[in-house]
């Protein structure tokens, strides 16, 4: 049996790229828990379809929120609603991300593009730069908590070691070294942060079914979303800030 989370009435959550997937299990997750949380997605369609589902399962307090990462246009409309209408954010979920491949199935890593790649970067890296510079007021005055949706293919460690289960090297070319690139975000983020009380880190989910992978990866939504909802909700005195998590523990860079 799942335990309950502990209630979090009065925390204000804002989760990424949230109409689907595994952003989609955490916003009703946190939700559930008694947060007020702000579905981002950057289809209005079906974002608000996301939040009309959510609501109708029982989830809880989930508004919808037009936010593309890459449109500045949007993350600062979506900042600016954030400051019009709350005190503070207590937290920020960087979930959007995108694999950068146009393409099913590449033959070799001479068919990947720099545009495969820049759009890679664009949402997974400076996307989240975006949002979280336009958010800094508000996590700053509710001494919130950021958590960066990356990813194991991200680490160095685990694709260079011998056990790395690194697939084709033409699927890592966009997507790792994006992720590679965020876990560096991340880590500056935390030292810059962490005299503000804000706690920024980085997790893996593991290898989830979802759309990124065609629905072939090995675990739910819900055992994807674990790791981000335990950092979401934590005791603060218990939460660290700069490191890379599974559920499983830390994770090597």
């Amino acid at each position: 049996m799942t335990t309950p989370l502990p209630r979090h009435d009065g925390t204000i959550a804002l989760v990424t790229g949230a109409n689907k997937g595994i952003g989609r299990e955490v916003a009703r997750q946190l939700a559930a828990s008694g947060m007020t949380v702000l579905l981002g997605a950057r289809s209005a369609e079906r974002g608000q379809a996301a939040v009309a589902e959510l609501i109708a399962d029982g989830a809880g307090d989930v508004r919808f929120l037009h936010l593309d990462v890459t449109d500045e246009a949007t993350v600062q409309a979506a900042a600016e609603a954030v400051e019009r209408d709350f005190d503070g954010l207590h937290v920020l979920v960087n979930n959007a991300g995108i694999s950068g491949i146009s393409r099913v199935t590449h033959p070799s890593i001479a068919d990947v593009t720099a545009s495969d790649v820049r759009r890679a970067y664009e949402t997974n890296v400076v996307g989240v730069i975006a949002v979280t510079q336009a958010l800094l007021g508000p996590l700053c005055r509710a001494r919130g908590r950021v958590v960066n949706m990356s990813s194991a293919l991200g680490s160095f460690a685990r694709v260079t070691g011998a056990n790395g289960g690194a697939p084709s090297p033409h699927l890592l070319l966009p997507y790792s070294s994006a992720k590679a690139a965020l876990n560096m975000v991340t880590v500056l983020y935390a030292k810059a942060l962490s005299e503000a009380g804000v706690s920024v880190n980085a997790v893996s989910p593991g290898y989830v079914a979802t759309d990124l992978n065609n629905q072939a990866g090995t675990r739910t939504v819900a055992e994807g979303a674990r790791i981000v909802v335990d950092l979401a909700t934590r005791p603060a005195g218990e939460l660290p800030t700069g490191a890379f998590l599974s559920d499983s523990g830390d994770l090597p860079w």
